[in-house]
Formats: structure tokens, sequence, C-alpha cells
């Protein structure tokens, strides 16, 4: 693909500045005036009728005025002059706006008003706008500054993405005086237009770009922010801080899992999901971000900790608990080696308390021997200034080990005069110090979380799981049946048999509406049974009186009948009742009560939430929650993070329960969240699991209508492994092979696919020279979002090994109606019909994908492949005779 979009706003040659001044104090005085004294080296050109000149320089009454071109519009006038000036930006060809300028959504109606008209104006002239309402952007290797920040940044490697512009002002004042440099520094605002998403596509190929840091305050579009920010963090290391994380869902909760799940709990399971480490505080986005581009990764999670004083290993130990990290068990050879090197008054334990005397020497010994120890994941060296202490020394030590370390080794020396020149030599060498012992525990568990939401961001699973296909028609009819009803909760038979179409275990129930039938079907059953009310307007059935449990006789069930009944008008008189739900009462004495739901989130969707379950599950409070699609890790990693799991186990009299029971219901309730976007909420409490298996006790669906969209998963914000694309085919010489869409997975065939391509093949494909990807270039081939992206390959088994004989890909553009599209195939499958056959299926792709044209530049000497777009339909445009390309076009 050529430039990205938003290349000439990070990149302009040309600025305009509309509204710039003279005036002291004024926005378009601070904006010019940072544009002049940033250095930046392009042309700028002040836009201000009233005046000849602006801080010394031309101005212009207007736009043609110039008559240069012009790539970027700063916009900083009143609101009710935004739209006419876009207009006219649009006309004179420029593609990029900021309008800095306030008065939009945030005043009111009329605000909004004129916010879409700016929206409007821009996409008509193809015009892409950042803001409004926002401080600006900043690019300091190229001197752009088109802030009202007092000041500029210093150049550096990090981009910083905001959506306030008065925080962005606070860090970049902090980073100026902790001597951080930024590659990109950029205040959203309103984000109209221009999002996250769109910003983090192009900070992903940003050469100057190496670790990005976000400052959020909400998300206006799920998709594309998922999108941008799983291909982002596939590239380099995102930091993201969030504000309001104790803001509770916005909607009253019509069941356990609304009332339970909030809408940070939904934001961190997300970010976990797209392999995004959270801050919590300004001070951790720089400090993760300087640890993360550090040179190293974490295998794992046990930490060692070398210091020679106590306090200090105290201090560490303590918030390494605190962040529920553990420290690594010493192997027996680990101490028996150190017992052997270190004076007898060691700690004989982790933290290794080499003692306040240590040398370089000892330092060095007892470094290189828990490096060794397959227990360890980590080392923290810890230094206090006493009075035999040569911090410089230790430091030089550790640098002379660093070509033989394969393990994350970070360090504090502690203090500030004595220990300065040690943390010189630890930076230059790029071992991450810090200055107290909890910052860099913190550091550690930044590579320790990086490390395993990247493991998270592999997964791709599809909608479906690897069991028995669910009903999913039948599940639908259900739910419309009680749509069309006017009604929007399925009673308790309604649920469980939609939970039955997805193969999850239900206790049989019935419903019935005298004390008779009770008798009757209780007989029929056989004791003891359970009854609970059956009433639409009732979640929480106890708190009601709503529930009878371990009912054994025929004169029992209707005394309970008639007194549940009783007691449930009394405390609920609004409510209206059904009659009673009658079912067999569970004898499983090694059961665990479980909570499993399902809620969708008004900004990511449907949500997936595990933890304990029964009747005081909200005051309990155990859940994790995660977004679907789910495979068996995600589930395990869901149910890892919850108290109730360490129940789950053999413990005391009770035997360890069928977790992959507890594993199969879970996958099929991601099923419905990915196959039932009618399902709005979802409860399974209990869910009873033991040693024999799962089973739903008590169910209850929220439903509602959806529009339904082209794409069938619309509705979510991770777009799930579409292995409905899988097809299988053969080829006119009796190979078989699979047509399907690439995976994380695949980057070895992948780059055994590009190495064997003749030196024609890649030119064709790559129009340069190349001899295999680069590991970037495999990354973003191999690992892509499937809602902005596709990659088709054609796959043969070939000494038990699947080997790649063909790709076919496209990549949709900003307008989100377009796609451009790429194809290469080995050259010995060449000539058997394989190109045709990926093309027309990547062709069905985008089309069922709502794309209404697909093109593509093809060099002029690739006769075969021009004949091939010509059969398929594509128009060939001869109009460029400066380029040795031919742009092919095709209108779906």
């Amino acid at each position: 693909m050529g430039k990205h979009y938003l290349n000439k706003l990070f990149e302009p040659d040309a600025v305009a500045v509309f509204g710039a001044s003279d005036r002291e104090g004024a926005v378009g005085n601070l904006v010019f005036k940072n544009m002049i004294e940033g250095g930046f080296k392009g042309d700028v050109f002040p836009i201000n009728p009233k005046h000849k000149k602006v801080q010394g320089r031309k101005a212009f009454p207007d736009l043609k005025s110039i008559g240069k071109p012009v790539d970027l519009a700063v916009i900083t006038t009143p609101a009710a002059t935004v739209p006419g000036i876009i207009e006219a930006c649009g006309t004179y060809g420029i593609k990029d706006a900021v309008v800095i300028s306030a008065g939009f959504r945030e005043v009111g109606p009329q605000g909004l008003k004129l916010e879409r008209a700016v929206v409007e104006n821009a996409h008509r002239y193809g015009m892409r706008v950042m803001g409004p309402n926002c401080l600006g952007l900043m690019r300091p290797s190229t001197g752009l500054n088109c802030t009202f920040n007092k000041g500029n940044a210093d150049e550096g490697s990090i981009a910083l993405v905001s959506q306030s512009g008065a925080l962005c002002t606070a860090i970049l004042d902090w980073a100026a005086a902790n001597n951080i440099g930024f590659s990109a520094v950029v205040s959203t605002g309103i984000s109209a237009d221009i999002d996250f998403g769109d910003i983090l596509d192009y900070l992903v190929s940003d050469s100057k770009t190496k670790s990005i840091l976000l400052y959020i305050e909400g998300i206006h579009d799920a998709l594309s922010f998922m999108s941008g920010l799983r291909a982002a963090a596939r590239m380099k290391p995102v930091i993201a801080l969030k504000v309001g994380r104790h803001a509770t869902g916005s909607k009253a909760a019509m069941s356990h899992t609304g009332a339970l799940v909030g809408a940070d709990d939904v934001f961190d399971s997300a970010l976990r999901r797209a392999g995004v480490v959270r801050g919590m505080r300004i001070a951790n986005l720089f400090s993760a971000a300087g640890t993360l581009t550090y040179p190293i990764k974490a295998g794992g999670e046990r930490l060692v900790i070398i210091t020679n004083g106590g306090g200090p290993g105290v201090m560490a130990t303590d918030h390494l608990a605190d962040l529920d990290l553990p420290l690594a068990d010493l192997s027996e050879a680990t101490m028996k080696k150190l017992n052997e090197v270190l004076p007898s008054t060691w700690s004989k334990g982790n933290p290794v308390d080499i003692i306040g005397d240590a040398t370089p020497e000892r330092y060095t010994q007892t470094v290189q021997i828990c490096m060794k120890d397959p227990g360890v994941d980590g080392l923290l060296v810890l230094l206090t200034p006493q009075a035999m202490t040569d911090p410089a020394g230790v430091a030089q030590a550790l640098v002379a080990l660093k070509k033989t370390r394969g393990k994350p080794l970070l360090t504090c020396w502690m203090g500030e005069i004595q220990v300065a020149e040690g943390r010189r030599i630890l930076r230059e060498a790029d071992i991450p110090t810090f200055n107290t012992p909890e910052t860099a525990v913190d550091a550690f568990s930044y590579l320790v979380n990086y490390s395993r939401n990247q493991k998270l961001l592999l997964e791709t699973p599809g909608p479906m799981s690897r069991g028995k296909a669910p009903d999913v028609e039948g599940a639908r009819l259900i739910i419309e049946s009680v749509l069309s009803e006017g009604r929007k909760i399925l009673s308790e038979s309604e649920s469980k048999a939609v939970l039955h179409a997805f193969r999850i275990p239900t206790a049989s129930a019935s419903i019935v509406r005298s004390p008779n039938e009770t008798l009757v079907q209780a007989e029929s059953i056989g004791f003891p049974i359970a009854l609970k009310i059956n009433s639409p307007d009732i979640t929480h059935k106890s708190d009601a009186g709503g529930v009878r449990l371990g009912i054994t006789n025929a004169q029992a069930a209707r005394s309970a009948y008639n007194e549940m009944l009783s007691e449930v008008k009394k405390n609920r008189p609004d409510a209206r009742i059904d009659g009673v739900t009658i079912e067999p009462m569970l004898q499983r004495p090694n059961g665990r009560e479980l909570l499993v739901g399902l809620v969708t989130d008004p900004v990511f969707g449907p949500v997936i939430t595990f933890g304990a379950g029964g009747i005081s599950v909200e005051v309990m409070g155990d859940r994790a929650v995660s977004l679907p699609p789910l495979n068996r890790r995600l589930v395990r990693d869901l149910i890892r993070r919850t108290r109730v799991s360490k129940l789950l186990g053999a413990f005391r009299h009770m035997p360890e329960v069928d977790i992959e029971a507890l594993e199969q219901v879970l996958l099929r309730v991601s099923e419905i969240a990915c196959e039932l976007p009618l399902v709005k909420e979802l409860d399974i409490n209990p869910l009873i699991v033991d040693e024999h298996g799962a089973i739903a006790v008590d169910a209850r669906i929220v439903v509602d209508y959806h529009v339904q969209s082209a794409d069938r998963y619309s509705h979510m914000a991770i777009y799930p492994y579409p292995a409905h694309l899988v097809t299988r085919r053969q080829l006119p010489n009796g190979t078989d092979m699979v047509i399907r869409p690439i995976r994380p997975e695949d980057a070895e065939i992948e780059q055994q696919f590009v190495r064997n391509l003749s030196e024609q093949s890649k030119y064709f494909r790559f129009m340069q020279s190349l001899t295999e990807l680069s590991q970037q270039m495999l990354t973003s081939f191999t690992q892509i979002d499937y809602n902005r992206e596709m990659a088709l390959i054609a796959v043969v088994e070939q000494d038990g090994k699947e080997t790649q004989i063909g790709v076919a890909r496209y990549i949709i553009n900003p307008d989100g109606r377009s796609c451009e599209f790429a194809i290469v195939i080995s050259d010995q499958w060449q000539r058997q019909g394989l190109a045709h056959l990926l093309m027309r299926h990547l062709i069905d792709t985008a089309r069922s994908h709502g794309l209404q044209t697909m093109e593509g530049d093809i060099l002029r000497n690739n006769n075969e492949m021009l004949r091939l777009v010509a059969k398929l339909g594509f128009s060939i445009s001869h109009n460029r005779p400066d380029t040795e390309l031919e742009h092919v076009v095709l209108r779906m």
C-alpha cells in the first residue's frame, strides 16, 4: 500500500493557520507562535482577513491568495465559522485539518449541528478532521507544533495520544521536567471524525514511534478502537490509562450479571485481549513505556530479589505480594551453589540478602547462579550505598554479564549522590534501573502483564467451539417468538431451552399453576423437588420469597406452593406471576455453585463473566470478565482470575471438579454471544459443577431487537476467526488443498512460502528486492484483524505438515467501502487455476463484508496478473504513463 492516509496530518509540507493572531492570550496567537518557534521545516501561512501581517509575517485573507499547495489546515476561529472553512479547504485540495475551536457538541444541540456540518463537508472532499475542541498536534522531529500548549516537547520515541487537552498539557510539563521526549503528541478532542483507531493505525507503521501511551476517558467506536489497538500492540508496546475506574453501568441491570459487571471491568478485559498494559497513574505510563522499550521479555512471573540490605528486599517482596506476583522458589542446586559463594550469614532464601559488604564479584556470582535456576523468570538487583559498597563497580559488573543473561534483569540503586554514576552506567548499557524497590517491582509487573496479554492477543478463536454444533436456528426462533409477544425476558423454561439448544446441560423444569398441578408433577418427577416463582418481573427470586428447596412429600409440595405465592404477592405486589417452576432437587454433595453470565456493554458489546454463584453473588463480588470469542486458553485465563477457582480443585473431602465440563459451558456461552446478538443478558446461577460434570440449575435470558448489518459479527468488539470461510478444494492435477483465513501460528509457513518464491515473483508481489519477510512484515501479514483485512491462504499437506502454496489478501481503505488487494502463488503451483480460485474467494469475502470496490496496482510487465484481473472483471486504467504501474478496479 502507499503512504498512510494520515501522513500529511503528521508530516505536512505546508500548514495554514486560520485565526492566527497578534492578540496575546488568544488561541490563534499561541498556535501560530508555536509553529514559528517550534522550528517547523515547512511553510506556515497565517490566515486572517483583518490583518496584513501576523507576528511579523505576511498574512493572507483566504486560501486562494496563498497560491501554493497546503497540506494541513489548523483552525482556531469561532465554531460557527468552521463548516465554511472546511468547505473552502476541501475546494482548495487540503486533505487534513485540526480543529482546535470549541463550541460544538459540548455546548448542546446547536453545537452538535455545527459539528455534523463540519464532518459532512470534510467527507464530501475526502478530508479528515482531528478534533474539534482539542489541544492540537505535535511532531517534535519536524518542529510541527500546532497546539496552544505553552512550549514545545522534546524529541523522543514515545507517542502520546490523549482525549483530554488539559491533562495533555500537564503530562507535557511533567515530561519536560523528567527529560522525556515524544515522537508525536496528539490531543483527540471530541473525535468527531479522526478517533483512536485512526491514530493508532498511523502509529503502527510510524518508524519514529517505539511505544504508545494512551489517556482515555471514553470510547466512541469499540470496533475501530480495538482494531487499531490490537494492530498497534502487535508491533510495539501500548500502555493505557483510563479514568472513571469506579464507574457503574449506565442502565438498571435485569440480571445478576448486569449488576456485577461495571464499565471498568470490561475496559480492562478489552486491554488484556488487545495485548496492552494498563497504568493507573501518569507516572506509571512513562515507567511502563520505558521498561517495555528495553530489549527484555518476561518468560514468566517468578522473581528473585538480590539485595545488600534486608529492608529494601522486604519492601520489594511486600509490593510483589500487593501485585499478586510470586517470589521464585530457589532450587536445591541453586541454594547449594549460593552457600558455596556467599557468607554464612546470607538470608538462605529469596530475597537473597548477600550482606552489606557485598563486592561487585559477589553480586556477579549471585546473579549468575540465580539466572541459571529454571524456577526463576526475572531478577531484581537492589543496592544501597553502604560504607563498603561500590555502586559503580557493581553496575559495571552487571554490564559485563549483559551478553550472557537470558532473563529480565532490573536494578534499583537506592539513594542519589553516591549511586548517580552507577545509574548512569546502567542506563547507558540499556539495563533498566529505578530509584525505589516499589517502582522496580512495578516495572517487572509491566513485563509480566505485557507478556501475558501478548499471548492473549495471539489467540484467534472462532465463533464456534469444537463440540457438537448448536441448534442456532432453533434458539433464534424461541427468542423471536418471545419478542413477537412483546416480551424481553424469557421464562426459566424458555431460557433453559435456549441453553439446551447450545448443548449446555440443564436441570429439567416445567411450569405449574395450581397446588394440584404441583402435586401431580411432583409425583411424576419424584421427590425431593424444588419450587421457584415464575415471573418476568422478579430477577432475585430468593429476595422475594420465591424459592422453596428440598420438598420431600406431597403435602409439603401443596403447602409450599400456596405459602410461596402468598409471600411473593406480599413482597412484590406489582410483579406479574405466571405460576411456579418445578424441578427435581439436585443431589450434588460435592457441587460448587458458580455464576456464568453474559451482558451487553454499551461500548464493547457482549461480555462474558464468571465467578462464585449462589444467592450472595453480588455481596461476594468474585468475578472476572472477558470479551468473546473464547477458546480453551482464554477460558482458563478467565477462570484463573477468580477466587472461586481455588475451590475447583480437590480440598478436604471434596474431589476435583470436572474442569473440562465447566470450560465447555463457558465455550457454549461464547457461542451464544457470537451467534445470537438478540441475547442482551444471560444468567446461569447457579451452575453446579462437581466431579461428574456441570449443570445449569437456574437460567434467565434478556433479549431485545438488534439491527443486523451485512457483517454477521458487527455486534462484537473482537472479530472471531472466520471459520465459515474455510473450504476444501481440489486442483486439476488431483491435489487436495484447503483455502482458509490466515492465523498467527502460520508465521513459519508464510515465511517459508516467501523464501521459496522466485526473484521475479517476489518483485511482482512486493515491487522491491526482498529476500525474506522482516519480523514486522511477518507479524503484520499473519496477525491480522479480520474486520479490517483478510488474507486467504491455500495450503496442501506434505510430509505430514501444511505447506502454503498461495495467498490472496485485501486491506480495507479508510473510506470503509473499498479495499486494496494483493495475490501471489508459489512458482511451482502456478498455471493450475489457483490464482483465479483464490481471487474468487477473496472477492466473495469482500462483497459479503459490504465492500463495494476492490482495487490494486500491478506492474505493467506482469502480463499474467493483468490477464487474470481482466478475466475477473477488473477495469484497467492505462492513463498513468509516468509510472510502471497499471491501476485496476473491480466494482462489486
